[in-house]
């Protein structure tokens, strides 16, 4: 099970604090390379790759890679009410905090004549991957499509992996989900191949290249956002999800106990940290880990995760210290289950959730802030999606004559300044006779 850091009684540097985070950097490293590839390939073979890929894979052949529209009404047709129900519920809050986050334009007058107006324009097409391999996440396309329809992006296409189990289509919850939102530009590509082929795009398949890829995955997924960086805008790097719980005393063992789990039942490279003061808690937690985690459904997968090299109980002397480490570690989720949450203080995170009444899981899916949250220490520059991530501010700069004049002479001095001289030109032309 968990193995225990204990960091009590030192006093550690910013770089020691990182080199005492645990992380499964060989899985990583090898992620980088083989997702480099993957998306080489798709951009040299399209859908060839493409197909290799899914049958590699997926164990999947012969599939319709572009999703019909039939396979969509079928899917919503066939929708459980209930999930049904959830997932209108879950589009009603995501779209409401997404709204939150969209700038308004703002015009900054700086002389008479002479004004600057900030505003935020939305790309034009995104390509929003959903995972689709250990698990299914309807909860990933609201997550995704939503902030970017606020956000006013045109067109938004939607990838999730071909599933043996359904004949080479996606799942149909995923087809749902997307049909409940309008998307009915579908395609049955996973993984690292998917991020190329929105990237690239694919001429056989009627696929153009987007402006910006988004979406949570494994750490391949992660990769090949890195590969393909530069050609498109991407969302951070959600690789293998993390939880980070800082508790003391007061909290209760059973329910940090049931969160680390929670997330462990991703994936197998799955971070789970308890950073705590209190030894009490560290080993009834142990306790709980062992009596719960041979419960769950997914128990194999769970123990994989909390025994690799990712996951600890970390020990530490008080409350400061807690916090030094979790804003080293920077972790996707952070839960605060502390008498004194001190929320301003942990200041790396993707997502914070205060109090035992806010567990990951609510965020995951009902809490109306995003699930798709930066990983492996990019908390510590980087941010969860949102509708920004689909926004680019754009200044429109707008002086009359009068305004130019004014600032005329000391343009024309920076310009020689900088040995430009043309730079100075360009605006006496302008008062030439």
């Amino acid at each position: 099970m968990l193995q225990t850091i204990d960091l009590r009684g030192r006093t550690l540097s910013a770089a020691e604090l990182l080199a005492a985070v645990p992380r499964a950097a060989i899985a990583r490293d090898a992620a980088l390379a083989a997702g480099a590839q993957i998306v080489s390939d798709v951009a040299a073979d399209g859908e060839t790759a493409l197909r290799a890929q899914a049958e590699l894979f997926d164990g999947v052949t012969d599939h319709a890679i572009r999703v019909p529209a039939a396979h969509l009404d079928e899917a919503i047709a066939g929708l459980d009410d209930g999930v049904r129900a959830a997932l209108d519920e879950a589009i009603t809050r995501v779209r409401a905090a997404s709204a939150a986050q969209i700038p308004a334009p703002v015009t900054t007058e700086l002389a008479p004549g002479a004004r600057v107006v900030q505003r935020w324009q939305p790309v034009r097409r995104v390509g929003v991957y959903v995972p689709g391999g250990k698990a299914v996440y309807p909860s990933s396309v609201v997550m995704n499509v939503v902030p970017a329809q606020v956000a006013g992006v045109q067109v938004v296409a939607l990838a999730s992996p071909p599933q043996r189990e359904h004949g080479g289509r996606v799942h149909p919850v995923i087809l749902a989900a997307a049909r409940l939102l309008g998307i009915d530009e579908v395609y049955a590509m996973g993984g690292a191949g998917a991020i190329g082929a929105f990237a690239y795009g694919v001429a056989e398949i009627g696929l153009d290249p987007v402006d910006v890829v988004t979406g949570p995955g494994n750490n391949f997924v992660a990769a090949a956002k890195r590969a393909v960086a530069g050609l498109v805008g991407t969302d951070s790097e959600a690789g293998a999800t993390e939880i980070l719980v800082v508790a003391d005393d007061t909290a209760d063992p059973r329910l940090v106990a049931a969160d680390l789990i929670s997330q462990a039942e991703h994936d197998e490279q799955a971070s789970a940290v308890l950073v705590t003061p209190s030894v009490a808690l560290a080993d009834a937690v142990l306790a709980e880990l062992d009596a719960r985690a041979p419960r769950t459904r997914h128990a194999e997968r769970v123990s994989a995760a909390l025994d690799g090299p990712q996951s600890a109980i970390v020990l530490v002397d008080d409350v400061d210290q807690a916090i030094a480490f979790s804003n080293a570690y920077a972790p996707e989720h952070l839960e605060l289950q502390l008498a004194d949450p001190r929320v301003d203080d942990f200041v790396n995170a993707g997502a914070v959730f205060v109090g035992e009444n806010a567990p990951v899981s609510l965020g995951d899916y009902l809490a109306g802030s995003n699930h798709v949250l930066p990983t492996g220490g990019q908390a510590r520059y980087a941010a969860g999606l949102s509708a920004a991530t689909f926004l680019r501010p754009q200044q429109v700069i707008d002086y009359d004559r009068a305004a130019l004049s004014a600032v005329r002479d000391a343009i024309v001095t920076l310009a020689q300044a900088e040995a430009l001289p043309a730079h100075g030109e360009a605006v006496e032309a302008r008062f030439e006779d």
